[in-house]
């Protein structure tokens, strides 16, 4: 959803004056890496992170809020939300008091900044630094109903995820 919403032609001009014409690719779309730069990079990575979040949160949870409804109204039994900042910025989103149960996913630092370069192409450390600027992962896996651990074979992790299903359907 922030990737439709910051494609769009609103997006564009808002990237445009507040992030500057370096956060638009040559392509004319946004540039993920540009941004990330702009955002997470010190000394005004902080509010500029916070100035994109103030404007990119409240069309996320406005589309999530619509595509739950429509979810309910035709009856799908079961809605998975990806919300990376669901427990940080529950106070102005609200989707926590939406969720059944909240899942944590949990795999070690050294898998994760593994995984990260080779599906995102991230540099070294960038996980890191992107990570500090969110709540402690070990305060979400506290928060969570259920942890489901994944560093082992996609095949385990498939596992993992049908036991909890399973656990889930029973109560």
């Amino acid at each position: 959803m922030v990737h439709e919403i910051l494609d769009s032609p609103a997006g564009l001009a808002w990237l445009a004056e507040h992030l500057g014409p370096t956060a638009i690719g040559r392509d004319g779309h946004p540039d993920r890496a540009a941004i990330a730069r702009l955002v997470f990079d010190p000394p005004s990575g902080a509010e500029r992170r916070a100035e994109l979040e103030r404007w990119i949160h409240p069309r996320v949870r406005d589309r999530i809020m619509e595509r739950l409804s429509e979810a309910r109204a035709a009856g799908v039994p079961r809605i998975v939300l990806d919300v990376p900042l669901l427990l940080e910025n529950d106070a102005q989103h609200g989707l926590v008091g939406q969720c059944d149960a909240l899942v944590f996913v949990e795999a070690p630092e050294d898998e994760r900044e593994r995984r990260a370069r080779r599906e995102r192409g991230w540099p070294p450390g960038e996980l890191a630094r992107r990570e500090a600027a969110q709540m402690p992962l070990a305060d979400k896996a506290q928060r969570a109903h259920h942890v489901i651990q994944n560093h082992q074979s996609m095949q385990d992790l498939e596992r993992a995820v049908n036991e909890l299903l399973l656990r889930l359907r029973v109560r």
